[in-house]
Order: C-alpha cells, then structure tokens, then sequence
C-alpha cells in the first residue's frame, strides 16, 4: 500500500516527475501528460457524484478506483514485475455498463447539448475530459498499453449513456439545428 509522510519533495522542482521504475521524466512528456489527464477526469467525475443518483454513484465510484489502476498503468514504462495494469475484463465491466443503462433509454433522435440536471451536466464535463484523456494516451500510443486507451474509450461512452440516464425524467437536451438564425 502507499504511505505518504510528506506531500512536497521538491524533486519535481526541476520539471520531471518520477515514473513507478523509478526513472524521472519531463513533466511535459506524453505519461505524465495523460496522468494529469485521467487525474482530472477522475476529479470530474468525482464532482459528478455529487448530485448522482445512487445507482450512478455506485457506477462512478468503481471507475474512480479503476481510473488510479490506470494511472498506476500508465506511470509504469516496459514490463515490471507485478505492475498494476489495466485488464481486459475492465473494459469488459464498461461495456456491460454501457449495454445496461443503454436499454432503458429511448433512442436518439438528435445530437444531445451537455447540459440538464447538475449531475447530467457534471458527467458531460467529464465525459469531455476523459475524451481529452484518451486523446493524449493516443497521442503516446507507443508508451501507453491499447486495453487502457480502450478503457478511456469506453469510459467515454459510458459517461455519455450515465449522463442520458442522470436526464431520464427531464429529458435530453436536444440540439436544434439553425435554431438561432
């Protein structure tokens, strides 16, 4: 388990971070930039459990550990022993989510504005941030493993379907196209 004493160490003072084998890297390269990416989605969807219904909370409550399984996976380069990786069978769990919560919901009939109740809202923020997440993990497809982009993949979808679900009783937000001309 981690135990932390000391929150600063004043190792990163010079613009690197340290990575689980222990090398230090630019705080600017592609694993610490989608670090800092997953931290935020995870924060978002941290602030989106705040007005989630229970069965939505208990959702989000898994995928925030999992998102520190996937930091954990992206913070260790090459094949060390033990390391905490992504697993297909999360993708997998995502995907059931998704499939779940996608049968009560009427069909789409329009693109959808991130917007209606708090929590809807707050899932759709996230959503974009994971999406971000996903981006910047494609972005150093040769460093990051391809089950934990296709968990930020999935992960964005199931966040989409979450906030339609969050939306049930009010209704989608409908893009109208030209409307405002």
């Amino acid at each position: 388990m981690v135990k932390l004493n000391r929150i600063y160490t004043r190792t990163g003072d010079d613009g690197s971070t340290g990575l689980v084998d222990g090398s230090r890297v630019s705080k600017a390269s592609h694993r610490p930039v989608v670090m800092g990416s997953v931290d935020e989605a995870n924060a978002a969807i941290g602030l989106s459990r705040l007005s989630a219904t229970p069965a939505t909370d208990a959702i989000l409550s898994r995928i925030q550990n999992d998102l520190f399984d996937l930091g954990a996976d992206v913070a260790t380069p090459g094949d060390v022993p033990g390391a905490l990786r992504i697993l297909p069978d999360q993708v997998a769990w995502l995907e059931a989510q998704i499939d779940a919560a996608n049968e009560r919901l009427a069909p789409l009939t329009s693109f959808i504005l991130p917007a209606g109740t708090p929590a809807a809202t707050h899932l759709h923020l996230a959503r974009t941030i994971v999406r971000r997440a996903e981006r910047d993990a494609v972005a150093a497809s040769d460093e990051i493993s391809a089950v934990a982009r296709q968990y930020l993949n999935r992960l964005s979808d199931l966040l989409f379907v979450l906030a339609r679900v969050e939306n049930a009783t009010a209704g989608d937000v409908l893009w109208v196209p030209g409307a405002n001309r």
